[in-house]
């Protein structure tokens, strides 16, 4: 019984053995294998690094006001009669818009005007008597006194019958009328908008720090995210004080506007013209490589008939459309690697990829 016991131990124990040694030899073949397997070089884009003339710009976000727009009230309260306009109509200043009951006030002005010649003939009979001598210097005074008074009331009926007839203020678009003929109106009620379209104001904030690029007259452009409208414009001021709340300073810009495809209220982008900058290396934003540790880029190193690629820590500026400003990090003459990254690692194999066709660095504008 003990031989047999002995015996299937030892079998057992050859059967763990060789499993085991079985385990380590598979593991160094493999190991083996690996350390002599070369992988093949990685397929990438690339371009070269040159200086450009940048064009650096200080971008925003603003809204559209016309040079001139009211909302136009009522005057004085009272029946509307007519409404001389239709919604967008063009008008002219001076031109009636609106009509409102003046049956009382054109009573009023017969009674002040009868009144006044009343008293006129009044002053000339009393300043007539006082020239032949059978009047008094007081009587002249007192006639005169009254036909002054009555025509300071002509005037002032006259004013409330003008008030009744409501006129554009200035040249423009009008827009929906928000009343309606023989609906009773009281003073104040706003019948319509007038907006002149032809000039436009862009209002406009920029933080504090940029506040010192900015000068009146500059030159900037501004566009909307509806359509393709864009139209040039320059400062015409800019607020002498910061927001303490919010650190930014208002700005307003005119923007012509002859073919009114821009509306007040309307959302634009602002982008405000600085000074070109003469060699500026710039690289395409998808060459960059953000992480924990910082931007890096991969840069192109030949060994020998080999390429292989080094990463470069850079340190990053401004940007603009599908670029970006490097400060720091790599030169004018430099290969970068524009695409492909998420295979390489430090010192790896490539090779470029000549069937992308890649656009050539442009000036950013």
């Amino acid at each position: 019984m003990a031989k047999r016991l002995i015996i299937a131990i030892l079998l057992l124990g050859l059967v763990v053995g060789g499993i085991v040694w079985f385990k380590y030899f598979r593991d160094g073949m493999i190991a083996q294998f690996m350390a002599g397997r070369v992988p093949p070089p990685v397929p990438v884009t690339a371009q070269m690094v040159e200086p450009v003339t940048w064009t650096p710009g200080i971008d925003a976000v603003g809204t559209a006001i016309s040079a001139r727009g009211v909302d136009l009230a009522i005057e004085s309260g009272g029946l509307v009669r007519a409404i001389n306009f239709a919604s967008n109509d063009r008008v002219t200043e001076g031109q009636t818009l609106l009509n409102i009951d003046d049956d009382s006030e054109r009573a009023s002005l017969a009674a002040a005007e009868a009144a006044l010649g009343v008293t006129r003939a009044e002053a000339q009979r009393a300043a007539t008597l006082t020239e032949r001598g059978v009047g008094t210097a007081n009587a002249v005074e007192t006639a005169q006194a009254q036909e002054e008074s009555a025509r300071a009331q002509v005037a002032q009926v006259q004013t409330a019958l003008d008030a009744k007839t409501l006129t554009a203020p200035f040249d423009g678009v009008i827009g929906i009328p928000r009343v309606e003929v023989g609906e009773y109106v009281s003073a104040g009620t706003i019948y319509a908008t007038l907006q002149d379209l032809d000039q436009m104001y862009v209002d406009f904030t920029v933080p504090e720090q940029q506040i010192g690029a900015l000068d009146l007259g500059r030159a900037l452009t501004v566009s909307t995210d509806v359509g393709a409208f864009s139209a040039e414009g320059r400062i015409t001021g800019i607020e002498p004080q910061v927001d303490p709340r919010t650190r930014l300073v208002s700005v307003r810009a005119e923007v012509d506007n002859q073919d009114a495809q821009l509306f007040p209220g309307q959302f634009l982008r602002v982008r405000v013209a600085l000074p070109a900058e003469e060699g500026v290396i710039t690289v395409p934003q998808t060459a960059v490589i953000s992480s924990l540790y910082g931007d890096s880029i991969y840069v192109v190193k030949p060994e020998g008939e080999e390429l292989k690629v080094e990463q470069v820590f850079v340190r990053l500026g401004r940007r603009s459309d599908d670029r970006i400003e490097v400060v720091e990090g790599i030169a004018a003459g430099d290969q970068i690697v524009t695409s492909g990254q998420n295979r390489l690692s430090n010192q790896a194999k490539v090779v470029i990829d000549t069937s992308v066709e890649l656009s050539p660095p442009a000036a950013s504008e």
